[in-house]
């Protein structure tokens, strides 16, 4: 791994259900300076700790600071995760690495805090609204779960309000929607089962059987060997095939009014963002209008709403970008 040499380096990582990012950056003229940067498969360790052993083999660089967004909730510098079998700790890492400081935030949060460093070519507007620019930011972000986080400013500055929103009750719009709860019940049915990854899966296998549809075998061949939620949005946008496309109408109704209820929760004047992996894939389908549509459909509250903007992240390593501007801001301890 080939890096620059500087001494005055943090390191950020987004670690996430299925990868995790560890990256190297150096202090930032307008924006962190990704120098150096790996991936790995979150499941392949049995700790955060391995894969950031392996990450600092390859640095000669000393660190001063690091701090990595986290998919689950950070209480008192630690977090188990949500997705992974893992207890993260700052406390740890601190005494571990030899790092004098050391922050966990939610990824959310360290999406949240990525905002104010994209450029314009990062972000493409879905609505333009009406924008505050010190109103609140909510920031949506389908992946392997459902992350949700606010972004509030007090003097100028902004503070990321982290959150679990993805796994309030799912409230049902539709009589589609309604049978599709009615037939996931008696279990708890979260947001988040349905507005994500897996989630894309799962509307698309219910419909299957409420519909009585017959299965391409094209289509059941790739299920076989491909990521199966991926198949059903690709084949969705680019084969059109009836059911994949119905079913990836509804995920992006159930993600429009979850984001339009973020939106209302935490009177987001700023700015609705949507991020991570999924919505960047899926941008033709969600410009077509069932996303808005959604997002705005809340009664009494339909003109408020509707002047809320709502942009997609393109940059899919924003959370990354985030604690690194976290980690180089952290105090001196």
């Amino acid at each position: 791994m080939q890096t620059s040499g500087r001494e005055d380096l943090v390191i950020a990582g987004d670690v996430g259900g299925t990868k995790t990012y560890l990256a190297l950056f150096s202090p930032p003229t307008e924006k962190p300076v990704l120098l150096a940067i790996e991936s790995y498969p979150s499941r392949d360790a049995g700790t955060l700790e391995e894969l950031i052993e392996a990450f600092l083999a390859g640095l000669s660089e000393s660190v001063t600071a690091a701090c990595f967004g986290i998919a689950g909730p950070v209480r008192q510098g630690t977090v188990r995760t949500t997705n992974l079998p893992w207890v993260v700790s700052e406390s740890t890492l601190r005494e571990r690495f030899n790092w004098k400081n050391v922050r966990l935030i939610n990824d959310l949060a360290a999406t949240a805090l990525s905002i104010a460093s994209l450029d314009g070519s990062e972000v493409v507007e879905l609505n333009p609204g009406r924008p505050d620019p010190e109103g609140v930011i909510g920031v949506v972000a389908p992946g392997t779960g459902l992350g949700m986080a606010l972004l509030v400013f007090v003097d100028g500055k902004a503070h990321p309000v982290e959150s679990e929103g993805g796994h309030v009750d799912f409230a049902p719009r539709s009589p589609i929607e309604i049978a599709l709860l009615q037939d996931l019940l008696p279990a708890h049915v979260s947001v988040e089962r349905l507005a994500s990854g897996p989630g894309l899966f799962t509307i698309y296998s219910w419909l299957k059987k409420y519909r009585g549809h017959i299965e391409p075998l094209w289509l059941r061949e790739r299920f076989r060997t491909e990521d199966a939620s991926r198949v059903v949005s690709e084949a969705a946008m680019v084969e059109k095939e009836p059911l994949c496309v119905e079913s990836l109408d509804i995920f992006v109704s159930i993600l429009g009014a979850a984001a339009g209820n973020l939106a209302l929760t935490g009177m987001t004047t700023g700015g609705i963002y949507l991020a991570g992996g999924i919505c960047p894939k899926i941008l033709p389908k969600l410009r077509e209008g069932g996303f808005m549509n959604a997002f705005t459909d809340k009664g009494r509250f339909e003109e408020f709403i509707s002047g809320v903007p709502v942009r997609v992240i393109l940059n899919e390593k924003a959370a990354l970008l985030g604690a690194a501007c976290c980690a180089l801001h952290l105090p001196d301890v």
